[in-house]
């Protein structure tokens, strides 16, 4: 079966080379034409694909090819993009750049995964000639890329625009669509590798339609319309609803998640799998909110538990609450913040904060990334959420790490077979339902994940009852 979807890749040759700020304030602009417009985010990134959600008004969805199956990446696509007019996907680092040198899983790969043409942003400081060299480097690279055009970024001023055109005019074929006049760093803040979370941002309606008018009058964007809308059909066989038939299999249990300024980080797909099992979702604040409601299982996601912790470590009622939910036999099911949470404190710019204590752990924040990268888990043992002996695809990024603290009596889950984990060979901490880890799972690569929220939830239900 062949589907008509506009689409259009937009790709960098680097990380921070400028192709979220400028796809943010795409997605807005054709908005504000009247488009109905689809965001996509290729790569695991939660921070940029929150982002994008606010300046297109819908979901943005993951396209990441080493966690989901190709089938399940063009069916995601599909289905996810099924009502609008134009699709954006935002690239992540180097366009060739994968997890070894033959760039697999890149941006690159997507975008022939999904036949999508693709514009690059082209970050042009302090050179001008030789960004035609690099255009057709990469233009020879992969042949097989439909590279459609380029967007000027850092653009110092008319002459240094003037150079850089006329290079690329004469030396390659490809087309310049835009051309982006350097902004100041402060106006997109950053925090660690990435842009600041949306939900920490004081001003984002600002933000967004500031980045909005900068693209309209700096892009042909009825140009890039033009691109995406030549994308050509899209060959896929039978059904494209990515999300598993779960047959309401969690009929009736209600499955909270911590969700607020300090925990962020969740898939939508995620939430949607589970809804599609039948679960009652509850959204909890950990900030502000007395004790935990009545919930079946309890989902913390990731964030950034260190930058809220003063006001997080003064409710000592949600705390306390949670803790005692824990021992009553609770599922709780926490990744990477969700995980520091329930530690015993962290220590963060020099002070240390409590924290749930459910765990015997301390954490401290550093100033360089701990572990950042791709994981492969394997299940080394029986326990309440997942069968032992099978292996899981995830992510890590984080900036904490366990201190003074021996190993050797905590039960850990899984056995690194890439990435470093909790401590550097195993992850996945048990300790009586509770599954804490630094590993972040996606539910359209990981439907065991689904199972083994709603399995548990259902169990801790039954005994309630």
């Amino acid at each position: 079966m062949r589907f008509d979807r506009p689409r259009v890749v937009i790709a960098g040759l680097r990380g921070g080379s400028g192709k979220t700020t400028l796809s943010i304030g795409l997605a807005r602009a054709l908005n504000r034409w009247g488009k109905r417009v689809a965001v996509f985010k290729k790569g695991p990134d939660y921070i940029d694909a929150g982002w994008l959600s606010k300046a297109a008004g819908r979901e943005c969805y993951n396209l990441d090819p080493f966690l989901i199956p190709d089938e399940t990446i063009t069916k995601s696509f599909l289905f996810h993009s099924r009502d609008a007019e134009i699709s954006l996907i935002e690239g992540n680092r180097g366009i060739f750049d994968g997890v070894n040198i033959e760039g697999s899983f890149s941006t690159a790969e997507l975008a022939k995964r999904i036949n999508a043409p693709v514009v690059l942003v082209l970050d042009c400081t302090k050179v001008t000639r030789t960004t035609a060299a690099i255009l057709k480097g990469i233009e020879s690279f992969d042949p097989e890329l439909a590279l459609a055009g380029v967007i000027l970024n850092n653009i110092a001023g008319q002459r240094h625009e003037s150079i850089i055109r006329g290079s690329i005019q004469e030396y390659t074929d490809l087309e310049v669509i835009g051309s982006i006049r350097r902004i100041k760093e402060e106006f997109m803040p950053e925090r660690h590798l990435g842009l600041l979370p949306h939900a920490e941002h004081p001003d984002v309606e600002s933000v967004i339609k500031s980045l909005s008018d900068m693209v309209t009058e700096s892009v042909d964007v009825n140009r890039l319309i033009e691109i995406a809308e030549g994308a050509g059909p899209l060959d896929h066989e039978g059904p494209i609803d990515p999300y598993i038939p779960q047959k309401s299999r969690g009929a009736d249990v209600r499955i909270g998640i911590i969700r607020d300024r300090a925990f962020q980080f969740y898939y939508p797909e995620n939430m949607r799998s589970l809804l599609r099992a039948g679960a009652e979702l509850v959204e909890v604040d950990a900030l502000r909110e007395p004790r935990l409601p009545e919930i079946d299982a309890l989902y913390i996601g990731g964030g950034f538990p260190e930058t809220n912790a003063i006001e997080l470590s003064k409710n000592r009622g949600f705390m306390k609450s949670l803790k005692e939910a824990v021992e009553d036999g609770l599922p709780v099911y926490a990744e990477c913040g969700g995980l520091m949470y329930l530690g015993r404190s962290i220590s963060y710019k020099e002070s240390l904060f409590q924290m749930c204590g459910v765990l015997p752990l301390d954490f401290e924040i550093r100033d360089r990334p701990v572990a950042h990268g791709y994981t492969v888990v394997e299940v080394e043992r029986e326990n309440p959420y997942y069968p032992a002996g099978i292996q899981l695809k995830g992510h890590e990024f984080h900036y904490s790490r366990v201190i003074d603290r021996p190993m050797d009596d905590i039960e850990f889950l899984f056995k690194m077979i890439r990435g470093k984990g909790i401590s550097g060979r195993r992850d996945g901490i048990i300790y009586k339902n509770v599954l804490a880890t630094y590993t972040h799972l996606h539910a359209l690569g990981c439907p065991e994940w689904i199972d083994a929220m709603i399995d548990a939830a259902r169990r801790y239900r039954g005994l309630r009852l």
